[in-house]
């Protein structure tokens, strides 16, 4: 009788499915896809409000606008109760030339929906995307002041220590 050397093709199938059901479960965990199209997501709609805001001051410092502190001072420096044109529908009342923390300016200064994100706070804006959990992956949006540009602080997994929190 012959000794079998190696494995039967059946038995190699079997391993082969059975480390296939194993990386269809398992990888998830390990991969996080959806937890980096988040954090990807947040950093874009950052982005895109910088760059907003960078528009919106070019149009402010145009039309001399860029200094003016907030919604009373607007009428008494300008005699404008309207705020700046920024081709948009609505002209926008600036904070020293920049968009107020406001979710009602910003969606009209970005010229976009704001159904898939959560914004909340007065004075920093806390934004984050729908389904991410707010208090691991947004953003800080804190408008301009006499002295200072906004910021825009981001907190994702990539700044804290969990891996996995967006």
């Amino acid at each position: 009788m012959k000794k079998q050397k190696g494995f039967t093709l059946i038995e190699l199938v079997v391993v082969i499915i059975i480390l296939g059901i194993l990386a269809v479960t398992a990888a998830p965990k390990f991969i996080n896809l959806q937890g980096d199209a988040r954090e990807s997501t947040l950093n874009g709609f950052r982005g895109a409000l910088q760059g907003s805001n960078s528009l919106v001051f070019s149009k402010a410092a145009i039309a001399g606008e860029e200094r003016i502190a907030d919604d009373t001072a607007w009428a008494a420096n300008t005699g404008n109760t309207d705020g700046v044109d920024i081709g948009t529908a609505t002209p926008i009342k600036t904070v020293f030339g920049y968009i107020p923390a406001n979710s009602t300016d910003i969606a009209n200064a970005m010229d976009v929906d704001l159904s898939e994100w959560v914004i909340t706070g007065s004075g920093p804006l806390v934004i984050s995307p729908i389904n991410a959990p707010a208090a691991t992956c947004h953003f800080t949006y804190t408008e301009a002041t006499t002295n200072t540009a906004p910021t825009y602080t981001l907190y994702t997994p990539g700044n804290n220590d969990d891996p996995f929190a967006c």
